[in-house]
């Protein structure tokens, strides 16, 4: 369950793996004849999603996540609390089926699986169907997530981006309905051309520069707390080898003294928060991997076996979202992970009948054969 979840992202998704392919789970009698004995069945997904969010699999012991409240009737009913107002989480207490870290991974992909029809978030989780941007388009009039309508055309299904809300809504008029075969063409160039080695040996550049930067800023903070200790010491020696008798000056030095103290303390602290931002930086195995990008990428990007349900969770990974205007032409302004942004300009499809249009030099041709030839 666990390894597909970690493969599907979706609590569903696992259980159409497990319906497809035949497999059975275990489930113990509860209650009843035949109490305490264990049977073979079917998965559902109540099953699935109350695995996923138990954190007894990722080796933790936990108490209160859940309390007894009432009611309308006022029966005793259980009642959900949040994980930060549990009484009791002792994560890693005993061997688990995952790591702690992957069950909150977990927690926060069902999170967005579940508001994933939200206001604001509708569609974010892909689906099937070729639309590449479907849930991250942003119509550049009203502001609003674009819908996805697919319209069979030449055997095949072409995918429009629209803007439904007014007409869903108030009984307006589309904002706008844009093709989307050529958008998504002009977003898949832009990432084979990012996800490059030119791009990321340029984004590895400002990565060692950052490097280069918090190491001089660490040499720094070393200097400061390596001062901060030398007077904390001083002030110790001083009141050490202070009079006894001599009360006024004996506080005075040890409040001197505690004041160092803390001082030192808070140098400190904020030195090992730092240190603990800075191990988010890449270091030289993972840049490798990052280089390696340069070549998987587009070599999993183009294989036939890749989904269209995996290309979005790859364009998942890159883009925030994207925002269509359509006028003369069609403005598509791009917005990534991380805050960069980039505009591209997409002339408008050409109209059907345009295209169906008999080339204007052979219909002047008709014209001049018309002269000297009859219909045959």
């Amino acid at each position: 369950i666990f390894e597909t979840f970690r493969h599907t992202g979706s609590a569903m998704a696992v259980m159409k793996r497990f319906k497809s392919e035949g497999l059975e789970f275990p489930v113990r009698v509860r209650r009843g004849i035949g109490k305490g004995d264990m049977h073979w069945g079917s998965l559902n997904h109540s099953r699935i999603l109350q695995i996923l969010h138990n954190p007894r699999y990722a080796g933790a012991f936990v108490y209160g996540r859940t309390r007894t409240g009432r009611n309308a009737n006022l029966q005793p009913t259980p009642i959900r609390v949040a994980q930060e107002n549990w009484q009791v989480l002792i994560p890693e207490a005993h061997v688990g089926y995952i790591t702690w870290e992957e069950f909150e991974q977990n927690q926060a992909t069902l999170k967005r699986n579940a508001g994933a029809f939200g206001n604001g978030r509708r569609g974010s989780v892909p689906r099937e169907g070729v639309a590449l941007l479907q849930g991250r388009i942003l119509c550049g009039f009203c502001g609003t997530r674009m819908r996805v309508r697919y319209q069979k055309m030449r055997g095949t299904m072409e995918p429009y981006y629209q803007c439904a809300e007014a007409s869903v809504r108030q009984a307006g008029k589309l904002c706008q309905s844009i093709r989307g075969n050529h958008i998504d063409k002009a977003i898949e160039t832009l990432l084979l051309e990012l996800v490059a080695t030119p791009a990321l040996n340029a984004a590895l550049a400002v990565q060692q520069e950052i490097t280069d930067r918090i190491n001089e800023a660490e040499a720094l903070r070393s200097t400061h707390l390596e001062r901060a200790r030398y007077e904390a010491e001083l002030s110790r020696r001083r009141f050490i080898n202070v009079d006894p008798d001599n009360r006024l000056v004996a506080e005075t030095l040890e409040a001197e003294w505690n004041e160092q103290l803390r001082r030192l303390d808070d140098l400190q602290q904020e030195q090992d928060l730092e240190r603990d931002a800075d191990k988010t930086l890449l270091s030289e195995d993972v840049q490798k991997r990052v280089l390696s990008l340069a070549e998987d990428f587009p070599r999993v990007w183009s294989d036939k076996r890749t989904t269209p349900i995996e290309r979005k969770r790859m364009v998942a990974l890159l883009i925030e979202d994207v925002t269509l205007l359509k006028q003369d032409s069609i403005a598509i302004h791009i917005r990534f992970r991380g805050g960069q942004t980039q505009s591209l300009d997409v002339p408008l499809p050409v109209p059907i009948a345009q295209i169906r249009k008999v080339c204007p030099t052979v219909v002047e041709a008709l014209d001049t054969l018309l002269e000297t030839c009859n219909d045959a």
